[in-house]
């Protein structure tokens, strides 16, 4: 695991994964996306893993791509800008594929690449001071593979006039076009994604992720009739999962399902 990612367990069932690269704005290279994926994809596979908590370290949450290894990729060939986007691509989709959920905690700026690791989780909040910008076209670059995640949180319109401008906006603009969730003052940042992992934490494992692959599935896909039979195939399946059946018989027994501390 690279030095400028670290994982922190705070508490039971809660592991924390921390950029540390300060110095540069928590810009990312090939060996931080390399690291960011092997965590999450060790995570995503430890059972005792409930919630993941995306952090980072410095006044700055994301500054996008590292200025050295721009410079490397401006003599790559076609093929190894693939190869590069696409090692990209995946680290984006290991983190929001992952069956626990994870939110984001933005204490600083996120530009470029950095508004697509606050996209890709499932939760955003962020410090009022923070401020975020897709500046790909400045660069005579466009924001393409973290474009599914970014428009997914902020919508079509909004995406059409950020992506376009590349203009800077701030934390109540990003809540207001619905890419964060929440805006706190910095000091109040750690209660704030705190009290989401209570209550993460006070809901069933099984169901977490299967809500996860449900959203997956509904969101901009046409109602028909396929779309509602794996709706009913959904409930169907919690119903008769162990969580499903030991919750609401702890529910009509008026007693704390097993996964609620």
């Amino acid at each position: 695991m690279s030095q400028d990612i670290e994982i922190r367990r705070s508490r039971e069932g809660v592991a924390e994964v921390w950029l540390n690269r300060p110095a540069v704005r928590n810009a990312f290279n090939d060996e931080v996306i390399a690291a960011l994926t092997q965590a999450f994809g060790t995570l995503g596979a430890d059972a005792s893993v409930r919630v993941i908590v995306l952090a980072a370290e410095g006044p700055a949450f994301c500054a996008g791509a590292d200025l050295n290894w721009m410079r490397r990729m401006a003599d790559y060939t076609r093929e190894q800008n693939l190869a590069d986007a696409g090692a990209l691509a995946e680290m984006l989709r290991t983190i929001a594929t992952v069956r626990q959920p994870v939110i984001a905690r933005v204490q600083g700026d996120a530009y470029a690449g950095g508004m697509g690791l606050v996209a890709v989780c499932d939760i955003a909040v962020t410090a009022d001071s923070a401020n975020f910008c897709l500046s790909e076209v400045k660069l005579g670059l466009v924001p393409a593979t973290i474009s599914p995640y970014v428009v997914r949180a902020m919508g079509t319109r909004a995406a059409q006039r950020y992506m376009l401008t590349a203009e800077r906006f701030d934390a109540a603009t990003a809540k207001a076009i619905g890419y964060v969730h929440e805006v706190v003052p910095a000091g109040e940042l750690d209660a704030a994604v705190g009290k989401l992992v209570d209550a993460l934490l006070g809901a069933s494992p099984q169901a977490l992720a299967q809500c996860k692959r449900l959203l997956d599935e509904v969101v901009d896909r046409p109602l028909d009739a396929a779309l509602i039979a794996r709706t009913v195939e959904h409930i169907a399946d919690a119903r008769a999962s162990d969580d499903g059946k030991h919750g609401v018989q702890s529910f009509l027994s008026k007693a704390k399902p097993r996964w609620m501390r």
